[in-house]
């Protein structure tokens, strides 16, 4: 067994996170008060303990006032399109080089975050989908991560608009990938990119995909019997076949292959599943179905930016998208973390055990290094003489 020669500290974490965050976001000190390192670490703080910049400010000691972080923050950020190239350098900064050179399993997302309010200039900033959390507008975010365990590294994420095209949304982050020199052997995409355009894109970019198809047609029941996709939801063996999906407006067609997995769940319940595939050989409707499920790991992905996504009510859309970033670059550090420190060296590669350090112990790293840098509020004054039964535990 290999022993542990090394000691990771807190403060060079908090270190490894701040220098990634100034390098990419490129924040200029605002005034004497608030340097990008401060501001940055009230970022980093306020994400870490889930809260508000407000908060951030009120519970440290040496850290100016949130009125003075508002306006750096306001101050240094740039437009729309600079300010998702320099997350998106961000969320790189970490990744491993070994990865880049070997041709992973990449997937597409879309990730919708519920917003009860009002757009702030434009309505195109939001998007309309089924009610969720009470409401049926949202923010929504593609984004573009690595499926392997111990390494999922998210690789880009891009702010969806209404009514934008979603081959586009695949174009822009299959091009991110490439620019870091990644070229996928598989991409796995969520059914919401279930259309002819993205279709037809990926086959053209010779990019192997797989993803589930969407019910479509009359109903099983129906007195005339299925059509489009539904027949394949009414089978009852599993097997392979062929499909052309047809769009409505432009005539165009795109042929894929149909995977149809019919299986009986824990409950004896038998459901069918069916999947939709190019580029590859499948080995079977089992292996189909075993495979897409590795892509079912972005939602730890999703959960662990809950864990970290930092509070806030302002209504600015570029607010709101550097707090779905900063998360998922957090995460980034963490995986990196493990990749490049916590890791076993192992016959053939790494042994990763992410359990070494988990993700809450690792944003509670970072919570007790910028404590201890700026120092922490722990006594309030009052406006009323302390009941006795405080009095006597006062120091």
């Amino acid at each position: 067994m290999c022993k542990d020669h090394y000691t990771l500290r807190r403060e060079v974490v908090h270190q490894k996170t701040r220098s990634l965050l100034a390098a990419a976001l490129e924040f200029c000190d605002y005034g004497r008060s608030c340097p990008a390192s401060l501001l940055l670490s009230l970022l980093v703080l306020a994400a870490s303990r889930v809260t508000s910049l407000f908060q951030a400010c009120v519970g440290t000691a040496r850290a100016c006032c949130y009125e003075t972080a508002r306006k750096a923050l306001c101050a240094n950020l740039p437009d729309e399109f600079e300010l998702a190239r320099r997350l998106n350098v961000a969320l790189a900064g970490v990744l491993p080089r070994a990865l880049v050179r070997r041709r992973p399993w990449l997937a597409i997302d879309l990730h919708l975050c519920p917003y009860h309010g009002q757009p702030e200039s434009d309505p195109e900033e939001l998007v309309r989908d089924r009610s969720k959390s009470g409401t049926t507008h949202f923010h929504a975010y593609a984004t573009l991560y690595v499926v392997r365990h111990g390494q999922r590294f998210t690789l880009a994420l891009m702010w969806v608009k209404a009514h934008e095209r979603l081959v586009n949304v695949v174009k822009q982050l299959l091009q991110r990938a490439g620019q870091l020199g990644i070229r996928p052997a598989l991409v796995l995409v969520d059914k919401a990119f279930w259309n002819v355009e993205t279709i037809r894109y990926l086959q053209a970019a010779g990019s192997p995909f797989l993803m589930p198809v969407v019910e479509r047609g009359r109903k099983l029941d129906d007195p005339r019997g299925p059509t489009s996709t539904r027949q394949f939801f009414g089978w009852r063996t599993s097997g392979f076949s062929s499909y052309t999906l047809r769009s409505k407006g432009y005539g165009r067609t795109a042929t894929v292959s149909i995977a149809v997995s019919r299986f009986s769940e824990a409950s004896g319940r038998q459901r069918t599943l069916v999947y939709a595939y190019w580029g590859f050989t499948a080995r079977s409707t089992a292996w189909i179905r075993e495979t897409y499920r590795r892509r079912y790991g972005i939602e730890s992905s999703y959960r662990q930016l809950n864990q970290s996504r930092m509070r806030t009510s302002s209504r600015s859309p570029l607010i709101r998208l550097m707090r779905i970033a900063l998360s998922l670059i957090l995460r980034n550090v963490w995986v990196w973390l493990h990749y490049e420190a916590l890791s076993t060296p192992h016959r053939g590669g790494r042994k990763i055990t992410l359990g070494r350090m988990h993700y809450q112990t690792f944003l509670a790293w970072l919570i007790t290094a910028i404590e201890n840098l700026f120092g922490t509020v722990d006594a309030q004054l009052t406006q009323r003489q302390l009941p006795p039964t405080l009095r006597a535990i006062t120091p």
